[in-house]
């Protein structure tokens, strides 16, 4: 089975998607449920100016991170996915949560993977970087523009991407799913290789 590249976010991702409501909703004096949750944008989610908002975070984010809930099997899957390919942690999050993040992936015990914090949404470079195989994401708009860059997308639901996809980006639904698609895409390059050579 040939080894592939690949990239994983971590919020939203890796992590539940929503484990900042619960604090936010304190904070704001909000209720505002997963279902509400139709935004990427939280300050827009919340409906609080983005200064407010980004106060709150500062304050709150090595908290908020620490303690974020992980998906269900997403360390199984990831630690059967480590065993044959290499897996790059691609998020947006800024460098100075390095240290926390790392004690994010030791608490969960996550593999040791690469982990490359960009302080910015943009991704494709570093995808490029890595050669990337499969980078997966949860972000709309991050996953448009590897798409766009021809890099295979597995968009992972929430409430705030649901919007319409396009070619290169497969919309899954939990981990088994992602690694299930996994699995067809390298029976597919296989096949492909087998064409190519006969």
């Amino acid at each position: 089975m040939q080894a592939l590249n690949i990239c994983v976010d971590i919020d939203g991702t890796i992590t539940e998607p929503y484990y900042w409501l619960q604090k936010a909703n304190a904070y704001f004096n909000k209720k505002i449920e997963p279902k509400d949750v139709t935004q990427y944008y939280v300050d827009e989610v919340l409906g609080v100016p983005r200064e407010d908002y980004l106060a709150f975070y500062h304050r709150f984010c090595e908290e908020l991170h620490l303690h974020a809930e992980i998906r269900e099997d997403a360390q199984n899957i990831l630690s059967e996915l480590e065993k044959l390919h290499q897996i790059f942690y691609v998020t947006a999050r800024e460098e100075k949560l390095e240290q926390v993040t790392r004690r994010w992936l030791d608490i969960h015990n996550l593999p040791n993977g690469k982990l490359f914090l960009l302080g910015s949404h943009y991704k494709v470079n570093k995808a490029k970087e890595v050669n990337c195989d499969i980078f997966i994401e949860d972000r709309y708009e991050n996953a448009i523009q590897l798409a766009l860059a021809g890099f295979h997308v597995l968009l992972i639901d929430c409430e705030y991407n649901r919007q319409h996809v396009i070619p290169g980006i497969t919309r899954v639904f939990s981990w088994q799913h992602i690694y299930k698609e996994i699995i067809d895409y390298l029976y597919q390059k296989s096949e492909k290789k087998l064409e190519q050579s006969a």
